[in-house]
């Protein structure tokens, strides 16, 4: 098992977040930040559920933003 699972959080258009982990096939979303985190660690329990550790969980907030230069 690794040590660290990375999980990619993205905003979604009409409000809440979509994450993914880019090592494992671990998908799940939240309407907001704390229902997000929740979520991920109740998907994170369930994925290694015959382990007796779990890894460490990094989120990293992807931002689309545009800016013009004027």
């Amino acid at each position: 098992m690794t040590n660290t699972l990375v999980f990619e959080v993205s905003e979604e258009e009409d409000g809440g977040f979509i994450t993914e982990c880019l090592t494992e096939d671990i998908f799940t979303q939240g309407d907001n930040w704390e229902e997000l985190k929740s979520n991920i660690q109740e998907a994170v329990k369930a994925f290694y559920f015959e382990e007796s550790s779990f890894p460490i969980i990094q989120l990293h907030l992807v931002k689309n933003e545009i800016l013009l230069i004027q």
